[in-house]
């Protein structure tokens, strides 16, 4: 059984003698103006909030490009700032980029690019060789300051995602002292589809350079293998999940990422998420028999206009739910530069319209779409007050919005309605699976969740709290770290 303390033994006894620097392109904490004062907020990203508990674990070295307004106005000659600022941990270093080189390489290359390439939900990827170029230098601006970090001592980096594909190889280069992992959070694609990448060897070569490299699912390391054996010479053995390419060894490895559940569930239990429920209730009138939730960011992989649809078809078929029934839609919005979040921006927007409307009677309107990032406590709140939650993602590494419905319900009720493409449906196998574009599997699964029996319900949510428990983020992490110290560094280091 992973706990905080049992990780905080592992970290104590075998990485006391280490240095720990993770790389990700989203700091854990962001220093803003609000007005003349700075303040300082958690990002809304379930990877920052993952990663963030191992950090204060280790009182490692967290590298991240400085996106605050005020971020620069905080950090020391060295852009190092201690956090998180009530108890400082471990240290935040900060790269600066221009906004040619965001653009480029996150905007253009990672979110334009290998984004819609990995999720495979029919959005086309743009591959443009200036992106690919300013991809190529961030890589290199992280690898100078992981490598100042690191400096002589014995050091483990992790990187995380698909922002630095280049980011392993170029340090083993200059240090092959180093033990690198990275940890890819979104789908690996088939082979086929990763064909149409014109730089593939080259992003291929990068990631082989860790000496561990993971993903949430087995079937994601396959896809892995695969893509490698098909594209560079290089030995893929498919029994022990490694694979050698001019003399180094890569390990690839299935590890699936959860959330802190203890420290979500007391949180889910406080006066302070309490309080906010009776908020949500007084300021958006919900005093309706049921409700619904959906908290997505406003991304054409979650699904959110196939869930509109599947709504639509609900009231269509099941009248008696008229004025009975809200639903509450989250969005948060995301990437607003790229031309295709915006397209889908307006159809939401147009299916939400079209929906209220069609369906709304006196002062009654069936769906709530609130487009506003929340903080995890109003998350909560809605969590406590939602009968059935929809996560619809049309592909999905994991997904955590699922798994923090299930562990905000210490009451034991409520039902998860999860699409059988993400990586969660895996573990959470008592929710309503349903396949996110089937509309009509879609409102059945919400009448489903309706008239699902109270014992039923609290056996299924009895199952997966269970599941997100044993599974939480400290065994992640754990399994992580663990694999970490097979590998031995260097006499000389």
């Amino acid at each position: 059984m992973w706990t905080k303390e049992a990780l905080h033994e592992l970290i104590a006894n075998k990485l006391h003698d280490h240095k720990l620097v993770i790389v990700a392109n989203r700091e854990p904490y962001i220093h803003r103006f609000a007005g003349t004062r700075i303040e300082c907020v958690q990002p809304a990203s379930g990877m920052a909030l993952a990663l963030d508990p191992i950090m204060r674990a280790c009182d490692g070295v967290w590298i991240a490009h400085g996106s605050g307004n005020a971020d620069r106005k905080t950090v020391d000659a060295q852009d190092h700032v201690r956090v998180p600022p009530e108890d400082p941990r471990y240290t935040l270093r900060r790269v600066w980029l221009t906004k040619e080189q965001e653009n480029g390489y996150y905007y253009g290359l990672s979110n334009e690019g290998l984004w819609p390439l990995c999720h495979i939900v029919f959005t086309r990827p743009v591959f443009d060789p200036k992106h690919w170029q300013a991809y190529r230098e961030v890589n290199r601006v992280f690898a100078e300051a992981v490598l100042e970090e690191a400096a002589d001592q014995p050091t483990f980096v992790f990187i995380q995602d698909y922002h630095f594909a280049l980011l392993p190889r170029l340090l083993k280069e200059r240090n092959p002292n180093l033990i690198v992992a990275q940890f890819w959070h979104i789908p690996w694609p088939n082979s086929e589809t990763f064909r149409a990448l014109p730089w593939k060897e080259e992003l291929l070569e990068g990631l082989l350079g860790n000496d561990l490299l993971g993903f949430h699912l087995r079937y994601h390391c396959q896809n892995f293998l695969e893509t490698v054996n098909r594209t560079l010479e290089a030995k893929v053995d498919e029994e022990r999940f490694e694979i050698t390419r001019s003399g180094k060894t890569t390990a690839v490895r299935p590890f699936a990422i959860s959330i802190d559940f203890d420290q979500h569930e007391a949180q889910a239990r406080s006066i302070a998420v309490g309080r906010v429920m009776e908020r949500w209730q007084r300021d958006l009138g919900l005093n309706a028999e049921f409700i619904g939730l959906g908290i997505d960011r406003i991304d054409y992989t979650k699904g959110i206009p196939e869930r509109l649809r599947a709504l639509d078809r609900f009231l269509e078929k099941y009248p008696a739910y008229h004025e009975r029934f809200v639903f509450v839609q989250i969005g948060v919005p995301s990437r607003v530069h790229i031309r295709e979040y915006k397209t889908l921006d307006d159809e939401v927007e147009n299916l939400l319209e079209n929906l209220n409307w069609k369906w709304s009677k006196n002062s009654w309107r069936p769906i709530i779409f609130l487009k506003q990032h929340c903080s995890r406590t109003e998350m909560m709140a809605l969590h406590r007050l939602a009968h059935f939650c929809i996560v619809s993602s049309l592909h999905d590494g994991m997904n955590l919005v699922a798994k923090e419905y299930v562990s905000s319900r210490f009451d034991e009720d409520g039902v998860l309605i999860l699409s059988q493409f993400t990586g969660a449906a895996r573990e959470l196998t008592d929710a309503v699976l349903i396949n996110p574009f089937a509309v009509e599997e879609g409102a059945e699964a919400i009448r489903t969740a309706l008239e699902m029996p109270e014992s039923e319900r609290q056996k299924r949510m009895q199952k997966m709290r269970a599941a997100v428990s044993d599974n939480n983020i400290y065994r992640w992490a754990g399994k992580v770290i663990s694999n970490l110290l097979k590998f031995e560094f260097p006499e000389n280091t």
